[in-house]
């Protein structure tokens, strides 16, 4: 939840707020918590006496006001609106010689999936996410930093007006790999491709939760893969539900990408 007077963000979430505390405590400018979890903050509260910043003891029902959840966990942290930067050939071109990885997600809708995915990427060290400056696309809300229970100190987060001319920029310099339900190639392919060595950073691209990837996605990758069902390489027909969530697939496609 925003507040937008003040150009804030309420992070909550225990996982979330101890992370946030572990790696960037002076970003926090107010700290909020319920009686039964204010023991676990104490050392919190004196890094933000030091730089002058507020806490208090709230009961549930006022950081529920706060950040517009109920699943706070007895924790809110605000801090100021975090600022998403703008990807461009600098940066990319870093990826490249450093051999770093990175997702695209295109327009994945859900703040939940989004934080979800932030989590996997996190956990298995993909620290480079982008996101289209699109409607349809989730961005960072207090829901999705909950759900990635600490993730988003460990990833970066870049925005690109059109995905599709970034995929066109970084032809030949990436391995771009579209997620298909039509693909051919099994989800398998990342791994053989990660340990390549002369193997170029992958840049996989997730698609939205109803549609998947957009047709001007797929033909500006260099492979598509899908995730197999069980039976589907002996031929046997899909007979339950058409796909994972795309937070699940997530996951196992960052595993086969290390």
């Amino acid at each position: 939840m925003k507040n937008k007077e003040k150009n804030e963000l309420a992070v909550c979430g225990f996982a979330a707020v101890k992370k946030l505390e572990k790696n960037h405590p002076e970003r926090i400018t107010r700290l909020y918590f319920t009686a039964d979890v204010a023991p676990k903050f104490g050392g919190l509260c004196k890094k933000l006496a030091k730089q002058h910043g507020i806490y208090n003891q709230k009961p549930a029902e006022e950081l529920e006001k706060l950040c517009g959840s109920v699943h706070h966990q007895g924790v809110v942290a605000m801090i100021e609106a975090p600022q998403i930067i703008p990807l461009d050939s600098d940066i990319t071109d870093s990826w490249i010689a450093n051999g770093e990885n990175a997702v695209l997600l295109d327009r994945i809708g859900n703040a939940n999936n989004f934080g979800a995915i932030v989590r996997s990427a996190a956990f298995f060290g993909i620290k480079n996410i982008i996101i289209p400056l699109d409607e349809a696309q989730a961005s960072i809300t207090t829901s999705s930093y909950r759900v990635a229970e600490g993730g988003m100190e460990y990833v970066n987060i870049y925005s690109v007006k059109s995905s599709v001319r970034l995929l066109e920029a970084l032809s030949q310099k990436v391995l771009r790999i579209g997620t298909a339900l039509d693909a051919k190639k099994s989800v398998s392919f990342l791994r053989e491709a990660a340990k390549n060595s002369s193997k170029k950073p992958i840049l996989v691209v997730l698609g939205n939760e109803e549609q998947g990837i957009s047709d001007a996605i797929k033909k500006n990758c260099d492979e598509l893969v899908i995730i197999p069902w069980a039976g589907m390489n002996e031929g046997v027909e899909q007979s339950s539900v058409d796909s994972l969530n795309v937070a699940q697939a997530a996951s196992i496609i960052f595993y086969e990408m290390n």
